[in-house]
């Protein structure tokens, strides 16, 4: 998730698409969950807009230390959970909403000592949990082939062969530990870039957080379980950042609402279960003008959103959805 950039994480921020989402949802009422509290934004603008409560999910710990200082102006009608939104449909049922803010948020990509950035310089974690297995584990532990893979398949990298043994070769005279080091090798390995292009580190750096945080397998369950939990009539917003995520998001959203359409007039009428969603727009939603001008991270997002039916839910296949795989996961 991004949100305007500040360099003090205890800063008010604007979250990415605000405006368009509740407008898109509105009325807000009645009980939404935020999957990725982060700073606060989303369920800020929720709970100002008319909801009566937000379950507030996160797994990271940060997350509710920060909102301690304005928190209990909203009472009761906060509820912060620490957890994962993999498991939001544990978490509650019968949702009037729910909304995904997916990525990295800006209060940890601002921070150097959580290790997210190429461009501070700071520990090797990206661990949004704050817990298990970090990024130098990975980096310094992955065989090559396996590095490779992370790189090519979760930040779609075309060098990933290269930097994967360029990291390997790195690693035999000493543990890479902190990000600028990291970033350094990954610059060793491809051209400088032309004016207007991304850093060389924003593939490697992507691919890393996505592997270490598993955000393909928790947006994949993250959207059967908001299927699980959303009551009928219930909103399932969902931002994305690039093109995986949201390949994922519209083609779960396609799916459980039956809009693929017939692709053969003259194939055999085929009988379909009843949709589990409505699609409010077949285009996603960017940033206007306005937008882009006070948050540059804006550019990239996209919101979907899809209503609740009552048909009962069900399960999807990860490959249908164009979900990443690794080779050791097939």
């Amino acid at each position: 998730m991004a949100s305007a950039a500040s360099s003090d994480p205890t800063a008010p921020h604007t979250p990415v698409l605000l405006r368009p989402l509740l407008a898109a949802v509105a009325p807000v009422l009645g009980t939404w969950l935020d999957g990725t509290f982060g700073a606060g934004g989303y369920t800020r603008g929720l709970l100002d807009a008319g909801a009566a409560r937000v379950i507030a999910v996160d797994r990271d710990p940060l997350a509710f230390e920060m909102a301690q200082e304005w928190a209990g102006q909203y009472g009761d009608r906060i509820v912060m959970q620490r957890g994962v939104f993999s498991k939001m449909d544990a978490y509650a049922q019968d949702l009037d909403g729910v909304v995904l803010d997916l990525g990295v948020s800006s209060m940890q990509l601002d921070l150097a000592e959580r290790g997210f950035s190429f461009m501070r310089d700071g520990p090797l974690d990206m661990r949004m949990s704050q817990e298990g297995p970090s990024a130098a584990d990975l980096v310094n532990e992955a065989d090559e082939e396996v590095l490779a893979d992370i790189l090519f398949h979760y930040g779609e990298e075309r060098a990933s062969r290269r930097i994967a043994r360029a990291i390997v070769r790195a690693r035999d005279d000493a543990p890479i530990t902190s990000t600028l080091e990291l970033t350094r090798i990954v610059e060793s390995c491809l051209p400088r870039p032309k004016p207007g292009q991304s850093h060389p580190a924003t593939r490697s750096f992507q691919a890393l957080r996505i592997a270490v945080n598993d955000e393909y397998g928790e947006l994949f369950q993250g959207l059967m379980a908001a299927e699980r939990a959303l009551k009928p009539g219930g909103k399932l917003a969902v931002v994305t950042f690039h093109s995986v995520e949201d390949r994922m998001v519209k083609r779960f959203i396609t799916a459980r609402s039956n809009a693929g359409g017939n692709a053969n007039r003259f194939a055999p009428e085929i009988v379909e279960a009843a949709p589990q969603f409505t699609v409010r727009s077949r285009k996603a939603i960017g940033p206007d003008a306005q937008e882009l001008d006070e948050n540059p991270r804006s550019r990239s997002a996209k919101l979907r959103i899809a209503v609740r039916t009552d048909a009962p839910s069900g399960a999807v296949d990860a490959k249908s959805l164009g979900m990443p795989m690794l080779k050791r996961d097939r």
